[in-house]
């Protein structure tokens, strides 16, 4: 586990969040949340509260209360303490336990408010499309991929941009090794790009690489698109790409990447120049991230 930034929410109260490396996602502040929901500074009101909802939640069999675990999470007073914490499937449960007109409001924004990381590096992807930056990025290389992920993480994580020093893992799934990842990475930016398979193979190489503790899959979407619009004039068309189907095909690759191919094959535009494309490409990149 290691202490990324406190993530400020909503209508202005903090909920504090640690990222959890092995398992890639975050956790979130049990007591935080229930701050905000029932618009409460007072620390023992919110543990007392918490204490009951447990109880209430463990009488009715609900498993959402042995869903947390204890994390040490920086205090007010700067001090690590063990904390209850919710990864976002359990804090949108948990709002659902509240019965108050915010529980809505906190959800819509929760999922998708531009306060939340994927949120704000959301409206910089965006925003990639309007800069001059965007066509100083250099297409097909580990420089590209690590200035889009610096574009988009700068300011959100601390390790924007930057070549992981440590192993992850997704769905019992080992990334590259980290110790072999420099020489991996020289090894994909050495393959061709000159046709549509080529490019593809060397998606699905840098995805197997996963080069960054977070965002991979954001950046290097992008990353992918401007190698076909550069390479053979196309780019695909996100939207017409179902996410279930997309999400196999991606775990099928490491093995065979035909089902990936034919996929996004389908799903080829000359609309290369089109901003609405790239922006609905945002939406859809950002929607394959989200957990079901």
């Amino acid at each position: 586990m290691t202490d990324k930034i406190s993530i400020r929410f909503f209508d202005d109260r903090e909920v504090r969040a640690v990222w959890d490396d092995e398992n890639a996602k975050w956790w979130f502040s049990v007591l935080d949340v229930i701050a905000v929901l029932n618009n409460q500074d007072d620390y023992q009101k919110n543990r007392n509260y918490w204490k009951y909802l447990k109880a209430k939640l463990k009488r009715e069999g609900n498993e959402l209360g042995s869903a947390t675990t204890q994390l040490k999470l920086l205090a007010p007073d700067g001090k690590r303490r063990l904390t209850n914490v919710l990864d976002m499937n359990g804090v949108i449960a948990l709002a659902k336990e509240f019965p108050n007109k915010n529980v809505n409001r906190f959800i819509e924004w929760f999922t998708y408010s531009d306060e939340t990381i994927d949120g704000k590096s959301k409206s910089k992807a965006y925003a990639l499309w309007e800069s001059t930056f965007i066509n100083s990025i250099e297409v097909g290389t580990t420089k590209g991929l690590q200035q889009i992920h610096a574009y988009l993480f700068g300011g959100l994580y601390d390790f924007a941009g930057q070549i992981r020093t440590i192993n992850i893992a997704k769905g019992g799934f080992q990334f590259a090794m980290a110790q072999y990842l420099p020489a991996t990475l020289a090894d994909i930016e050495k393959m061709p790009t000159t046709s549509f398979d080529e490019i593809i193979d060397k998606y699905v190489e840098m995805n197997v690489a996963h080069p960054f503790r977070e965002g991979n899959g954001r950046s290097t979407r992008i990353w992918l698109d401007m190698m076909l619009k550069t390479h053979i004039s196309k780019c695909v068309d996100w939207s017409l790409v179902d996410k279930r189907k997309y999400l196999d095909a991606m775990t099928l690759s490491v093995n065979d990447a035909t089902f990936i191919k034919n996929l996004l094959r389908d799903a080829l535009t000359d609309k290369i120049d089109d901003r609405d494309t790239f922006m609905k490409g945002v939406d859809y990149s950002y929607y394959y991230e989200q957990e079901d």
